[in-house]
C-alpha cells in the first residue's frame, strides 16, 4: 500500500492521541483550574476556538449537502416504489437495531449490578428540557415553511421537502432535466467541500479531544468506573458484535473490511459527538469506500442520523439499571420492557432535540418512577460517553446503508472489496492548472457573448 493513501487517516489518528495525551497532562497536573493561563488561553481559548470552527465547517455543510444530495438521490431511484422499499427497509432496520442495542445493554447491566451498595447522594442538579409530543415531531415533519426548517437545520422537514422535491421533478420528466443536472453540479461541489474541510481535520480533532480530556477530569470517573466500563463494553459489544452480525446475516459482506473502512467516520464522530455533524463525512464514506450508490446512501445516511439512537439506547438501558441500583428502586419485568419501548419511541419523538440523550434519559426515568436527578450522578462522565455512543451511532447509519444498497442492488461490490477505494490522498486538494484554464475560458466566453 502506498504510504500516501493513509496519511490523512494516521494524521487523524495521531491528532486524537496527541489530544488525549496533552488534555490529561492539563487535567492532572492542575494547569486548567478556573483563571489560570492554560485554561482561560489554551483549553478555553485556541482548542475551543479551533474544534468549534471545525463543527461549525462540518454543520455548515449538513443542509446544502443533504439537501441536493436526496434530490439527486431520488431522481438517481427513479421509481417511487423503489423508493418506498428504500424507506421501509431503512425504517425496519432502524429500529430493530436499537430495540436489540438497549436490550443487550440491559441484560448486560442487571448481569454485572452495577451501582448496587454504592448509596451515591446526587449533588448536582439537573433540569430537563421538555421533549416535543410525538404529534407534534409527526405534524413538524412537513415544514409550513421549508426556507425555515433549513435555517435551523431540522432534519426530518428538510428530508421531506427533498424528497419531495425529488419526486416531483421525476413526475415533470424531461422538463426537469437541467434542474436535476444542476443538483448533480452542486453536489459534486459539495462533496469537493467535505474534502476541503477534512484536510484540516488532524488539527481540529487534536483541539476537540484534548479540550474535552482537560475539563473531563478522573476524580468523576473513578467514582463511577463500573458504570464506565459497563456502558463502554455495552457500546462496543454492539458495535463489533451485533452490527457486524446484521450486516452479515443481512448482506453476507465482510465485517472486516466494514470496519477498516469506517474507522475515520468513527473518529470524526468521536471527536465531535454529534452524527448530524458528521454527515458529510459519512456520506463520503459510504459511498467512495463501501460503494453504495448515492441515490441510497443520500437517503439512509440523514434519516439514520435523525432517527438511530442504538448508542444513546444503550446508555438509556445501562443508567436506568444504575441508577435504579443507587436508589435501591426495585424495577420488574414490566418496567424494564417499558424502558425499552420508550427508548424505541423517543428515538423518533426526540429527534433533532438537543441534548436529545439526557431528554430520552430524563423521558424513561419519569415513565418506570426513578428520580429525575439521578441523571446528576452520570452529567460528570456524559460528554465521553456521548462521544462513544455517537460513533456507535453513524456505524449503524452505515451499516444500514449499505445493507439496503445491497439487498436494492445500488451497490458497486468491487469498491466495497477494495480495501483502499476512496481513501483521501494528500493531492485531494491540489487543482489542475489545465482545468482552471478550461473554467476561467468558459466564463470569459460566457461574459463576451452579446
Amino acid at each position: 500500500m502506498n504510504k500516501q493513501t493513509t496519511s490523512l487517516t494516521m494524521k487523524v489518528v495521531i491528532g486524537m492521541g496527541l489530544g488525549i495525551a496533552i488534555g490529561l497532562f492539563f487535567n492532572l497536573a492542575g494547569l486548567n483550574v478556573d483563571g489560570s493561563f492554560v485554561n482561560t488561553y489554551i483549553v478555553d481559548g485556541v482548542f475551543h476556538v479551533v474544534g468549534k470552527l471545525f463543527v461549525n465547517a462540518l454543520k455548515m455543510l449538513v443542509v446544502p449537502l443533504v439537501f441536493f444530495s436526496l434530490i439527486c438521490g431520488v431522481c438517481g431511484i427513479g421509481n417511487l416504489k423503489t423508493l418506498g422499499r428504500v424507506g421501509t427497509k431503512s425504517f425496519a432496520l432502524y429500529m430493530l437495531t436499537t430495540a436489540i442495542a438497549i436490550s443487550v445493554a440491559m441484560t448486560i447491566a442487571i448481569s454485572v449490578g452495577i451501582g448496587e451498595g454504592m448509596n451515591l447522594e446526587s449533588a448536582a442538579n439537573f433540569t430537563a428540557k421538555e421533549a416535543p409530543p410525538l404529534s407534534d415531531v409527526l405534524i413538524n415533519i412537513i415544514p409550513s415553511n421549508p426556507i425555515k426548517a433549513m435555517a435551523n437545520g431540522d432534519m426530518l422537514p428538510i428530508i421531506f421537502f427533498s424528497i419531495l422535491i425529488g419526486i416531483s421533478m421525476l413526475m415533470v420528466g424531461k422538463k426537469a432535466q437541467n434542474f436535476i443536472e444542476g443538483a448533480e453540479i452542486a453536489n459534486e461541489i459539495m462533496m469537493k467541500m467535505v474534502n476541503i474541510i477534512m484536510a484540516v481535520a488532524p488539527y481540529a480533532v487534536f483541539a476537540l479531544i484534548a479540550k474535552s480530556m482537560a475539563n473531563l477530569g478522573m476524580e468523576l470517573l473513578g467514582q463511577l468506573v463500573g458504570y464506565v466500563l459497563v456502558l463502554v463494553g455495552a457500546l462496543f459489544f454492539h458495535l463489533f458484535v451485533t452490527l457486524m452480525l446484521v450486516l452479515k446475516l443481512f448482506s453476507g459482506l465482510s465485517p472486516r473490511l466494514f470496519l477498516k473502512k469506517i474507522r475515520g467516520v468513527q473518529v470524526f464522530a468521536f471527536s465531535t459527538a454529534s452524527s448530524n455533524a458528521t454527515i458529510p463525512v459519512t456520506l463520503r464514506a459510504v459511498t467512495e469506500r463501501m460503494g453504495v450508490n448515492n441515490s441510497v446512501a443520500s437517503f439512509t445516511v440523514p434519516f439514520g442520523a435523525t432517527i438511530n439512537m442504538d448508542g444513546t439506547a444503550i446508555m438509556q438501558g445501562v443508567a436506568t439499571v444504575f441508577i435504579a441500583n443507587i436508589y435501591a428502586a426495585n424495577l420488574g419485568t414490566a418496567e424494564y420492557v417499558t424502558v425499552i419501548l420508550m427508548s424505541v419511541l423517543a428515538s423518533i419523538g426526540t429527534a433533532g432535540v438537543p441534548g436529545v440523550g439526557l431528554i430520552m434519559l430524563s423521558m424513561v426515568f419519569a415513565q418506570v418512577g426513578l428520580p429525575i436527578e439521578g441523571i446528576g450522578l452520570i452529567l460528570g462522565v456524559d460528554r465521553l460517553m456521548d462521544m462513544i455512543r455517537t460513533a456507535v451511532n453513524v456505524s449503524g447509519d452505515a451499516v444500514v446503508s449499505t445493507i439496503v444498497a445491497k439487498s436494492e442492488g445500488k451497490m458497486d461490490l468491487a469498491v466495497y472489496n477494495d480495501q483502499d477505494a476512496g481513501l483521501i490522498l494528500d493531492d485531494t486538494l491540489y487543482v489542475d492548472p489545465a482545468i482552471e484554464q478550461e473554467l476561467a475560458q468558459a466564463i470569459q466566453d460566457t461574459h463576451s457573448q452579446p
